[in-house]
């Protein structure tokens, strides 16, 4: 077996955790040399409080010697739309903003991502970054985007304060796309689990099964290294304890703390191992065609790609099931414990409230033909294509149809 020699491992944002950690933030966009921020969120935040609990914190800076709130932005739609993202860009410029306040879940901390892009590139339109969906760049091509960036975080799922990934869905071709640039992320990201507390149960659960993917496929990957192995396995640890208990209970603070910690985790882990995800890869496409959020996509997707795809598990079976807490001993066959893994991602599926299909999407015969394509030609089939066969067969275990 060939030893892999190069690897790459940066986490670039610094990170500050704890209830009310975001009465840092003036202070902290002052460190960064921000004078005119404008704070991005959408409109769900607005109406849940969530924005003026940020916004407030400005107006109780003294007056000329911090940084100034100069606008605030929430037409940001699911899915970080490039239509948001240029619409936000326009917005920007129109009040002078030197400095960008993410406030929100992936979509909102994504479509920011790609206004600090586009910021630093000069586009007007982010889909001339991504013609062919998806970009790469490294350090040193890639370098620094001198926009100081906070983003704060209201869902323990996509873990997109810190990603080098902002995944940009594309109208017209009914595509998500991919933006890599190590520079992209925020420089801080704000842990403060206060913001999270009024997130429905069904969103925490779905935004939970993100995370967890996020783990497990980086820690499945061809590309882990001990570093992602350390990020994802804890990342698995903490939510199989704490998904359930922020489930049952939304203001338990310390299981909404843990579980924002492992989010965060889990993508690092996820970005720096990045290859093989055929369950994104699925999650994209049935998502980018059907608005099926990311996570419950995820969610539904997860133990069933496992069941489908063993090979891609099978190697490291055991430690994934420690970490899950998954009953195994040494006269256990990999097989068997992979069988019990699924079991317990169902088990956990159930427990969250979370479906184990798209019955209530109403997808056809039709529809299912349409999205076979659409998963093979996703990015994310790039690195781990998969056939015709093994896409049809996963899709009829999440589309109950009856085919006449």
């Amino acid at each position: 077996m060939q030893t892999k020699t190069l690897s790459q491992f940066m986490l670039r944002s610094a990170i500050y955790s704890g209830c009310n950690s975001r009465a840092l933030v003036p202070d902290l966009f002052r460190g960064l040399g921000a004078k005119r921020v404008v704070l991005f969120s959408d409109r769900g935040l607005e109406k849940a409080g969530v924005v003026e609990k940020v916004a407030q914190i400005f107006e109780l800076t003294t007056h000329g010697t911090g940084p100034e709130l100069v606008g605030t932005y929430l037409d940001i739609a699911q899915d970080a739309e490039s239509r948001s993202v240029n619409e936000a860009v326009r917005y920007a410029k129109e009040v002078g903003a030197d400095a960008l306040l993410a406030v929100g879940g992936g979509s909102v901390l994504d479509t920011v991502k790609g206004v600090k892009y586009a910021l630093h590139k000069g586009l007007t339109d982010i889909k001339e970054a991504i013609p062919g969906g998806f970009l790469y760049e490294q350090f040193p091509k890639a370098n620094h985007i001198p926009i100081p960036h906070i983003a704060i975080p209201t869902t323990a799922g996509t873990g997109s304060e810190v990603s080098p990934i902002a995944v940009i869905f594309n109208e017209d071709i009914q595509m998500k796309g991919n933006i890599i640039n190590p520079f992209i992320s925020a420089d801080i990201a704000v842990l403060d689990p206060d913001l999270t507390v009024g997130l429905p149960p069904a969103i925490t659960a779905f935004t939970g099964f993100d995370a967890l993917t996020h783990a497990i496929e980086a820690f499945a990957s061809p590309n882990a290294t001990a570093l992602t192995d350390a990020y994802a396995l804890h990342a698995i640890r903490l939510i199989e304890k704490n998904l359930p208990l922020v489930v049952a209970d939304g203001s338990n603070v310390n299981a909404r703390m843990e579980m924002l910690q492992a989010s965060l985790m889990g993508i690092t882990a996820f970005s720096f191992a990045l290859n093989a995800i055929p369950v994104h890869n699925f999650a994209h496409a049935y998502g980018a065609l059907f608005r099926i959020p990311h996570g419950l996509a995820n969610a539904v997707f997860l133990p069933v790609v496992m069941e489908y795809v063993p090979s891609l598990y099978l190697p490291k079976i055991k430690e994934l099931a420690d970490a899950l807490r998954v009953e195994n001993d040494s006269t256990d066959d990999s097989s068997t414990i992979l069988a019990r893994v699924v079991e317990k991602l169902r088990l956990l599926q159930h427990k969250t409230g979370l479906p184990s299909d798209f019955t209530e999407y109403n997808l056809s015969e039709e529809d299912l033909q349409k999205v076979s394509l659409a998963v093979a030609k996703d990015p994310a089939a790039v690195s781990f294509p998969m056939p015709q066969e093994l896409i049809r067969a996963v899709g009829e275990r999440v589309v109950p149809i009856s085919v006449k």
